[in-house]
């Protein structure tokens, strides 16, 4: 059965400026390329990744770009656009569109201090470039306010593809109603979608509850897999923190299972085979 990694990271801190990372943090302030990943997706049977951004710049996106090009195994790249100047936004969209891999576009709206950033007009304006053009955003959501955001863009862009990132970082010891409420509002628009990724609980905790409710809100078909690597290596490393997702992936059986693998993620970001 096919096996997509639909978010994980290349970053070099030499090379490119990443503001929210700590230069003490020797676990993430250092370089990830694709030589650091190829083992893991060897030992795992992976089949392809998904790039995704890591900085709001244009030069992030473009050594994403850079290294795909000699490593086959990224099949798709989230970039990144400025969509709170809507007419550098189009410029660089326009760019991006034609390089080869290019899958959809992400703003680390999770770093900044606004939460309704995002209900701007400017970036709205922004967001409708990306509606338009069929273009994907990642919405990484760590708050519930950002959850509420994303219910009011859905009313105002219908149209727009959305995934969640992380399953917008579940509460697991906290109380998860409110959490639960608003991702079953968000899976109400059915061009919202979902990452089974970035999911940190205290060790033996069981995602599964977690995931099932992602599954009954969303079902198979609008969730994907992803290991938010080298995020991961926080948690343990590729290895645990993959394992342990997919363990209960392909505990749902084949039929589930083969969306969150990899069908989800090839439909949502149009990949190729």
């Amino acid at each position: 059965m096919a096996l997509i990694d639909a978010h994980q990271h290349f970053w070099d801190p030499a090379a490119v400026a990443y503001p929210w990372m700590d230069p003490g943090d020797t676990v993430i302030h250092r370089h990830y390329g694709p030589e650091h990943l190829t083992p893991h997706l060897e030992r795992h049977g992976i089949d392809g990744t998904v790039l995704v951004q890591s900085a709001d710049s244009d030069e992030d996106t473009d050594a994403m770009f850079a290294v795909a090009a000699g490593f086959p195994a990224v099949l798709g790249i989230v970039g990144y656009v400025p969509l709170e100047d809507p007419a550098r936004a189009a410029d660089r969209l326009a760019e991006l569109a034609v390089r080869p891999g290019f899958a959809g576009i992400r703003n680390l709206i999770h770093d900044r201090a606004d939460p309704d950033w995002l209900l701007q007009p400017s970036v709205v304006d922004g967001l409708r470039l990306l509606e338009r053009a069929d273009v994907p955003f990642d919405l990484v959501a760590v708050l519930p306010r950002h959850l509420e955001v994303l219910l009011v863009l859905s009313e105002r862009l219908p149209e727009l593809r959305v995934v969640i990132d992380h399953l917008a970082k579940p509460p697991f010891e906290g109380d998860a109603g409110p959490w639960r409420e608003l991702m079953a509002a968000a899976a109400a628009n059915p061009n919202v979608f979902a990452k089974v990724s970035g999911l940190y609980p205290a060790p033996g905790t069981d995602l599964r509850p977690w995931v099932d409710h992602a599954l009954e809100a969303f079902g198979p078909e609008r969730l994907m897999l992803g290991s938010d690597w080298p995020i991961a290596e926080l948690a343990g490393g590729f290895d645990p923190v993959w394992s342990s997702l997919v363990e209960v992936v392909d505990g749902y059986g084949p039929a589930v299972a083969a969306h969150l693998r990899a069908g989800t993620a090839r439909r949502f970001y149009g990949l190729s085979s």
